[in-house]
């Protein structure tokens, strides 16, 4: 299977492209990182998150494991709209072990406050 989405316009292509990008940073691992561990040289990288190189299933399935997320939401074809708020909070936790304590409590009220506001009255 080679998904490709070179010929496509931006708008119709699906969100395999920005989704390898989006979960690439939420790992803290740079294009040249990922490049070495797909053993590719980071252009290669940096085509698939334009989405101008086709990603084989074997490079699917290689960064659904870096980055520990389904295939399924890489490409953007799971149904299941709480999968993908699943990935998607994965993805968040990552980026939250980053912070400091004290950013990470700031966050947590944030949160907090977001949360109670958007509750009904």
């Amino acid at each position: 299977m080679m998904v490709s989405h070179r010929d496509e316009p931006i708008a119709n292509r699906p969100p395999l492209a920005s989704r390898i990008r989006e979960a690439r940073r939420a790992a803290g691992l740079s294009q040249n990182q990922v490049a070495g561990l797909l053993g590719l040289q980071r252009p290669s990288v940096t085509e698939m998150e334009s989405g101008n190189r086709r990603v084989s299933s074997e490079e699917l399935v290689q960064l659904a494991e870096i980055f520990e997320v389904s295939p399924e939401w890489l490409l953007g074809t799971h149904s299941d709209h709480g999968d993908e708020h699943w990935a998607r909070a994965q993805l968040a936790a990552r980026e939250l072990t980053k912070l400091k304590p004290a950013d990470l409590d700031r966050l947590l009220q944030l949160l907090s406050t977001i949360r109670r506001e958007n509750e009904p009255s």
